[in-house]
Formats: structure tokens, C-alpha cells, sequence
């Protein structure tokens, strides 16, 4: 039953995929057998990703498109594209993603707009843009969310509301085209040892042990295993769920993490 897992022969999008936990799901699924259509925001920043994916011995393909999630027409040429190249789309994953630190009162109109913007406006566009493709033929969407919309987050309070609100679109989402043959789930992942956390918490990816159970801190390996299941006929009675990943005790009891 193990085939169960796989998502070969499938087509996927991954939004803001030229690194972090994007890329990690990207390589993951071409490993796999799966035709992967990654984006970022330049051009120059995603193309080395689909070249190395398709210079690799991984049996699944890659064409990076330059898209800014926030812009629909943008949105909608990357769809476009993915449905030109690949004939179709099974999988959309909504990585895109970004934040800053600030107080509530530090945060301006702008900057508020801006993060809700690329988090859940972006996570709308492309999901909407997506829906003829994924209803024809029964699809998947992963929504990338966060801890931090469903604990909230001190100092990230905009980050925190874009998230709850991926995790609300998620539910609701979910119930809707369920009928429809599309499951939609969503990951909240904890802290993960990215680059950006990295500069901000001085923790590498090198020095997680993923065989330790005691830890607060994941790779993005960790949740590319999550993310293909869910995208996997092994997941088949998770719907509209979004699946917190994350170590314990939670970060926010312990701020000398």
C-alpha cells in the first residue's frame, strides 16, 4: 500500500518555490515522478532551481515562470503557462510567502497591506485562477500557513491575521469543493530551519536532527514529507483540515528558544 503515498504522473505548482520549504517540496515531488511548475518573484532567483531539478536524475520535470502572486494577471499567465507545458494541473501549492518584526504600532498601512497581500490575497489568486484546471479531473490544493494563525504571533501581528485567514479559506474552501472532486487542506508549520530563520535565530538546518524527538525546530524536508502525503491518495479523508507540524513544547512558551 505504500504506492498509496506517491504522487507520480502528477503536475504541480508551487508558488514562491526558489527556496525554503517551496524548493524542498519541488525537489521532493520530481523525485517522485511529478511535473513541477515553481515560481517566485524574478526570474533569475527560480530558474536555477528548475534547471537543477531538471539536470537531476529525478524523473519529474521543471519550468520556472517569474509570477508575483499578488498581481492576477500575473496569476493567471502563470496558469496559463503550466496548462502550455504540462497539459494540466493536479496539485497546487500555496507556498508564497513573507513577514517582518514590528510592533503593532510600528506596522504601517502599507506594510500591513503588503503582508496580507502576499499571504492570503496571493493564496486567493491563485487558488481562483486554479479552479478550472484542478476541478477537471479531481485536484489537490495545499495552502502553506503558520503556527502563528492559530496561536497568533507577538510582533508578526499581520502575518498572524494573513495566516488565520488562510487557515479560515482553507475550511471554508474545502468544504466547498469537496463536492466538486478537490480536496484542500492546509500545513501550519512551526519554526523550520530555513535561511531567513537562520539569519534571525543563529539555527542552521545542519544542526537539526530530524531522529531527535525533543526539538522545536523542523527542516523543510519535514514538511515536504507532509505536503506530498496530503497531496497523495493516502490522505484521502483529510479535508479541509489545516495540520499543525510543529515540535512541543510550542514556541511561544519558551522565549529563550
Amino acid at each position: 500500500m505504500t504506492d498509496r503515498f506517491s504522487v507520480a504522473g502528477d503536475t504541480a505548482l508551487i508558488t514562491g518555490a526558489s527556496s525554503g520549504i517551496g524548493r524542498a517540496i519541488a525537489e521532493r515531488f520530481a523525485a517522485d515522478g511529478v511535473d513541477v511548475v515553481i515560481c517566485s518573484r524574478s526570474q533569475e532567483n527560480v530558474e536555477p532551481v528548475a534547471t537543477e531539478i531538471t539536470e537531476s536524475d529525478r524523473p519529474g520535470d521543471a519550468l520556472a515562470v517569474e509570477c508575483d502572486v499578488t498581481n492576477g494577471d500575473a496569476v493567471e499567465a502563470l496558469l496559463e503557462a503550466t496548462v502550455e507545458e504540462f497539459g494540466g494541473l493536479d496539485v497546487l501549492v500555496n507556498n508564497a510567502g513573507a513577514s517582518f518584526m514590528a510592533n503593532f504600532d510600528g506596522i504601517s498601512e502599507n506594510g500591513w497591506r503588503t503582508i496580507v497581500d502576499i499571504n492570503l490575497t496571493g493564496t486567493y489568486l491563485c487558488t481562483h485562477a486554479a479552479s478550472e484546471h484542478l476541478k477537471d479531473g479531481g485536484g489537490i490544493v495545499v495552502n502553506l500557513s503558520s503556527v502563528a494563525g492559530i496561536q497568533g504571533a507577538p510582533y508578526m501581528s499581520h502575518y498572524a491575521a494573513a495566516k488565520s485567514g488562510v487557515n479560515a479559506l482553507t475550511a471554508s474552501l474545502g468544504f466547498e469543493w469537496a463536492s466538486e472532486g478537490v480536496r484542500v487542506n492546509g500545513i501550519a508549520p512551526g519554526f523550520v530551519a530555513t535561511k531567513g530563520v537562520e539569519e534571525q535565530m543563529g539555527v542552521s538546518a545542519d544542526s537539526v536532527d530530524r531522529s531527535t524527538i525533543d526539538r522545536r525546530m523542523g527542516t523543510v524536508d519535514e514538511i515536504a514529507d507532509v505536503t506530498q502525503f496530503l497531496a497523495s491518495p493516502a490522505s484521502s479523508y483529510i479535508v479541509g483540515q489545516t495540520l499543525e507540524v510543529a515540535g512541543k513544547p510550542a514556541i511561544m512558551e519558551d522565549p529563550n528558544v
